[in-house]
C-alpha cells in the first residue's frame, strides 16, 4: 500500500458515495487507475464493505448500553454457542472478547431502558453458564466516528 492507497481509503472512509471523478481529482490520479486502486483494496479486503451510517437519535434508538459478561465457560464449544447466540440480537452492534476482569464486551443500542430490560432477560434466557452481568449506560455520546487513523 502506498500514499495514493492510504489517500483514497481516508477519503472513502470519511464518505463512500464520492463519485470515482471527484475522487480521481482528490489524490491526483486519473480515473481509470485510481478505480482499479479502489477495486484492488477492495479484493485485498482493505475495504471491507461500503455502508450508510445511521441517525440513532433520529431513529428512536437514543440509549447505548456497554454490557460487560463474566462467564463460568471458557471453552471453545460456549464460545461458539454464545457468540452465535448473542450475535443473533440485533440490538447487539459490537461484541467483543476481552482480556481482564471481564470476559465479553457488547454494545447494545435500543430506544430506551424498558427495551433494554426485555433485551437483557431475552439475552439471560438464551445462554447458559454466564456468572455476571454489568450495565453500563452512555450518558452522552463525546465522540464517535468509524474513521481509523491511516499510518
Amino acid at each position: 500500500m502506498d500514499n495514493f492507497d492510504r489517500h483514497i481509503l481516508s477519503i472513502l472512509q470519511r464518505d463512500a458515495t464520492i463519485a470515482l471523478k471527484d475522487l480521481a481529482e482528490a489524490v491526483n490520479l486519473s480515473t481509470t487507475p485510481c478505480w482499479k486502486r479502489v477495486k484492488r483494496l477492495e479484493e485485498d479486503g482493505y475495504i471491507k464493505a461500503r455502508v450508510a451510517l445511521l441517525d440513532q437519535d433520529r431513529l428512536g434508538l437514543g440509549l447505548s448500553v456497554f454490557v460487560q459478561i463474566k462467564t463460568k465457560h471458557h471453552d471453545s464449544d460456549w464460545l461458539e454457542r454464545f457468540a452465535a447466540t448473542a450475535s443473533r440480537f440485533d440490538e447487539v452492534v459490537e461484541f467483543y472478547r476481552m482480556s481482564g476482569e471481564w470476559d465479553y464486551l457488547l454494545r447494545v443500542v435500543v430506544s430506551d431502558i424498558a427495551a433494554y430490560d426485555r433485551f437483557y432477560k431475552k439475552l439471560i434466557g438464551s445462554i447458559d453458564g454466564l456468572a455476571d452481568i454489568s450495565s453500563n449506560f452512555a450518558m452522552e455520546q463525546i465522540k464517535y466516528t468509524t474513521a481509523l487513523p491511516l499510518p
